[in-house]
């Protein structure tokens, strides 16, 4: 399976952090966050990689090079307009042609195996798409994923503020007590995908979501599956996080 990387923004939340060097390249115990990605998908023998550069492109460009010292191979494309990541994956159209790929943000750590789960879902049940969740986080902050049985993600609301959250409840797709889902930022898709991120409107803040494409597909009746992930999950979304990070590397970071 190949892997496309969302590694564009600069991070404006990092602020002085990230004036010489965009998110993705943000160092923890001596390598770059995007590095750690890389070897994860090594791992899983993803090889076939391309990275979407945007803001400082260069710095990722020449890290890497051409993947050949990470044992994969790299491919980029640049976002110019940085508007949201709905659009963004078109770059890799040519690059992924008729094959199913692994999408994900370029600031989400996660253990190896979590690349595994989602691959071996995609083969074994054959979705159009898979999207990893996880809990425990704060979902007005990010994009809540409801699902019917089986897991099937029926929608994905984006921030929803407290009256949603109520309506949520008294219509009974939130149980009390259960687990809320928030969308953990990595996903196997089918380009069935670019079928929809076409047809994106810019949302209210001005930019292509990703997440709209994902609710149209469900939409129009394509299958996307959810994969819990049951371990450790990092979105290094702001300086906080980072120097948790940096401080008290998790086991799995060191070991790669």
């Amino acid at each position: 399976m190949k892997a496309v990387i969302l590694a564009a923004g600069k991070g404006t939340r990092m602020q002085h952090l990230t004036t010489a060097v965009p998110k993705p390249m943000l160092q923890i115990a001596g390598k770059p966050i995007l590095e750690y990605i890389v070897q994860a998908l090594a791992k899983n023998n993803v090889r076939e990689i391309f990275i979407i550069t945007g803001y400082r492109a260069e710095v990722v460009e020449q890290y890497f090079k051409t993947g050949e010292a990470f044992g994969v191979r790299i491919q980029y494309g640049r976002q110019i307009v940085q508007d949201g990541t709905g659009k963004a994956p078109e770059l890799a159209i040519d690059f992924i042609g008729d094959s199913p790929f692994l999408l994900m943000y370029g600031d989400i750590i996660v253990p190896p195996t979590v690349y595994g789960e989602l691959i071996r879902l995609f083969h074994t049940r054959g979705p159009h798409a898979v999207i990893a969740v996880t809990s425990g986080e704060d979902v007005q902050k990010g994009g809540l994923c409801i699902f019917s049985e089986g897991f099937q993600l029926t929608t994905i609301v984006e921030k929803p503020s407290e009256s949603e959250m109520e309506g949520l409840k008294n219509a009974g797709v939130i149980q009390p007590g259960g687990p809320l889902w928030y969308n953990a930022g990595i996903y196997v898709f089918t380009p069935i995908l670019f079928t929809f991120t076409a047809k994106l409107q810019k949302s209210r803040r001005g930019e292509y979501e990703l997440t709209d494409a994902i609710k149209n597909m469900v939409a129009s009746g394509y299958q996307v599956l959810g994969v819990p992930i049951m371990g450790p999950w990092y979105d290094v979304r702001d300086p906080d996080v980072l120097q948790s990070l940096q401080e008290k590397p998790p086991e799995f970071i060191l070991s790669l």
